[in-house]
């Protein structure tokens, strides 16, 4: 029987992290552990286990609480091969080597287990707004996988003052300063809903991902306690 199913045959590689195709990830778990986003597996071959991750510790359970920040995690193990995705988005991948890259918490997918990660705030954005921004840091060396909702753009901060939604920019480099910044005259011209009147400013080296969207909207979880504490315990 003749078939050209044949081009989406299972791309082979030594690497931990192998895209099989722009999104779509496969994650090699012979002598490794990984942390993913919860429920983000789609397929498995040979042997894998899997447990809820949890928020990492009293000190991050508490921020993922009182923020909003953070994504429930899986941790998987085994000796199997994992394949990961999440609704059809993009997937980058980005090696650090001792490095520290900061990603916007629904935008990480994946990481090797040994990657310290934090939940950290925006510099100046309590002042600005109800509570502040958010984003999850990573720090080690390993694979991060990040999603984008489109084909991103790759900015030099160092080359030019940098703006971005706080949704659309994704995930950013070591040596990257963040700030808010909120424009009356846009807010005066586009609405007091717009979003657009308050943005991220970047500034020192480095580089910063921008996805062509604002995020994708997801309904929340169904639960007759929406306070902190209901986040925490649920956590």
């Amino acid at each position: 029987m003749q078939t050209t199913l044949a081009q989406y045959n299972e791309t082979q590689s030594t690497e931990g992290f192998t895209l099989q195709n722009s999104k779509l990830l496969k994650v090699s778990l012979a002598g490794n552990t990984i942390q993913a986003k919860l429920g983000s597996m789609v397929a498995y071959q040979g042997e894998a286990s899997f447990e809820h991750a949890g928020s990492g510790g009293m000190s991050r359970m508490l921020k993922k609480a009182v923020t909003g920040e953070g994504q429930d995690l899986m941790k998987i193990s085994g000796s199997g091969e994992v394949f990961l995705a999440d609704q059809a988005q993009d997937i980058h991948l980005v090696y650090l080597e001792g490095e520290k890259i900061t990603v916007n918490g629904p935008n990480l997918l994946a990481f090797d287990a040994d990657i310290e990660w934090n939940i950290e705030r925006v510099q100046g954005a309590s002042s600005m707004m109800g509570g502040g921004l958010y984003n999850t840091s990573l720090q080690g060396t390993g694979w991060v996988a990040i999603l984008s909702d489109g084909p991103p753009v790759l900015l030099n901060v160092a080359s030019a003052p940098t703006f971005a939604d706080a949704q659309a920019a994704i995930t950013w480099s070591q040596g990257v300063s963040t700030a808010v910044r909120t424009d009356f005259k846009m807010k005066n011209l586009i609405g007091r809903s717009s979003g657009e009147s308050v943005q991220m400013a970047f500034s020192g080296t480095g580089w910063v991902l921008v996805q062509p969207s604002e995020g994708r909207i997801t309904a929340a979880p169904s639960t007759s306690n929406n306070s902190p504490l209901g986040n925490l315990l649920g956590g």
